[in-house]
């Protein structure tokens, strides 16, 4: 199955890069994927050098482990199959409290859009499902056949940001009344037929922020990013940085926020200084965020959406 995983890595060099890497540090790849971060950060590590890497797809770090076996074989690398929102805690399991520098490469991989039995793709038959833990419970068929018309409705907006979505939760609810929707071409074809005919002349796919958004909630992405972004930089140690890759806006959306929070101080009116304990123990290393260079863009066409935002930690 691993002969068949190709992905090609998105920002490689500016996204390892940026994290400054230090020869002997302990560094986090919290999407590991198709290991084309981690084996460029691991090649610029020493012999004291470690990185643990973090999938909950079994094929991934199957595929990881006989990329990176030389890596594997010195003892430098560490593969956790786990969600990444439990970054802290599996890391503690290893003695790890503090970490150098960390990677995020949010959203659904290559190969898993790729392997159409997965179910991601809307250009491809296959059974509804969507989940990226194959362990997981809850399926992409779950949500189309059982969410009630107003939990579609808000997940349609508040993550697929489609300005269709009541129409296409009710052409879904229509639609499984008479027969359960088993498959991505019949959920595809009903959100066809729920949009009106100038919207499906527009480029693009009509079905594409619908399918992101029933991924998104299948997988609780945005919670579990937000969830481990904060525990990251908790983690990070004094300069260490955190490099995040996103490809929508609303992954986006959530990273710069949170980036702001952090190094931004909120200084009382009537102080005639900035006291030591309200100074910002992050800064922002990219004020705006690095995007793919023309050449990627021609090279891959997945790169198109995908922004690069770094933080650095200053202060403990």
């Amino acid at each position: 199955m691993t002969k068949n995983f190709h992905h090609v890595t998105v920002l490689l060099h500016e996204t390892v890069d940026q994290l400054a890497i230090k020869p002997d540090g302990i560094y986090v790849d919290a999407t590991l994927g198709g290991a084309g971060h981690s084996a460029y950060l691991l090649s610029q590590l020493g012999d004291q050098g470690h990185l643990y890497c973090f999938d909950q797809d079994q094929t991934a770090i199957d595929h990881a482990k006989e990329r990176l076996k030389d890596y594997v074989a010195k003892g430098q690398v560490t593969f956790i199959k786990d969600n990444f929102r439990h970054l802290a805690a599996n890391l503690a399991r290893y003695g790890v409290e503090e970490i150098d520098g960390i990677i995020y490469d949010l959203g659904v991989s290559s190969p898993q859009l790729d392997q159409k039995e997965r179910g991601f793709s809307y250009k491809q038959d296959a059974p509804l499902d969507m989940r990226m833990n194959q362990e997981a419970s809850l399926t992409a068929y779950e949500v189309v056949n059982h969410y009630d018309y107003h939990d579609l409705v808000r997940i349609f907006f508040r993550y697929g940001e489609d300005k269709f979505a009541k129409q296409v939760a009710r052409k879904i609810e229509q639609a499984r009344a008479v027969t359960p929707i088993e498959t991505t071409t019949e959920l595809a074809e009903v959100i066809k037929a729920a949009k009106p005919a100038k919207e499906l002349k527009k480029k693009g796919h009509p079905a594409k922020q619908i399918f992101q958004a029933i991924r998104i909630e299948v997988n609780d992405e945005l919670g579990a990013a937000e969830a481990s972004l904060q525990e990251a930089l908790r983690l990070l140690a004094v300069d260490g940085r955190m490099s995040v890759i996103t490809f929508h806006s609303l992954e986006d959306r959530l990273t710069k926020q949170l980036f702001k929070e952090v190094s931004t101080v909120q200084v009382p009116k009537g102080l005639p200084f900035v006291p030591e304990n309200l100074e910002a123990q992050y800064e922002l290393v990219t004020r705006k965020p690095i995007l793919p260079s023309l050449e990627e863009l021609d090279q891959n066409n997945r790169a198109h959406s995908a922004k690069l935002r770094v933080i650095k930690r200053i202060r403990k």
